[in-house]
This record gives structure tokens, sequence and C-alpha cells, in this order.
């Protein structure tokens, strides 16, 4: 049971740590894209909801928007 607990505590933590990282991708590359409005507007919501659902100690979800974001800027 310890060593379950443990590693959750470990992978939320890597989560935690993993989401800033990725905003501060989108941030730069966002300065440098060329891309339809709608898109950047699209990018820019991803990210937001990426920061708000870090906020709120959701980072599996946060990671996957701001993934999501990422592709839509080209970086993998």
């Amino acid at each position: 049971m310890a060593v379950v607990v443990v590693a959750l505590v470990f992978a939320t933590s890597a989560f935690a740590k993993t989401c800033p990282k990725l905003w501060k991708q989108i941030d730069e590359k966002l300065t440098t894209v060329q891309l339809p409005a709608d898109q950047v507007a699209k990018v820019k919501e991803l990210r937001d909801k990426g920061e708000k659902l870090h906020k709120e100690a959701k980072h599996a979800d946060s990671e996957k928007a701001l993934r999501e974001a990422l592709a839509m800027l080209g970086i993998k």
C-alpha cells in the first residue's frame, strides 16, 4: 500500500513540474508563429485551459491540453 502511495506522489509531482515548462514553450512559440488568427486563438485557449487545470491539481488533464496546443504549433 505504501509503495502505491509513494508512486502516486512522485507521478503527480512529475506532472506538476512539467506543466509550467509546456506553457512556457507555448508562450515562446506564439511570439514567432505564423498561423491563422483562429488557430492562434485555439492555441491560447488550450494554453489557458492547461494552466487552469494545473492550478486545480489536474496535472494529467493539464498536460493533455498543453500538448494539444504544442502540436498545433508544430512542436512534438
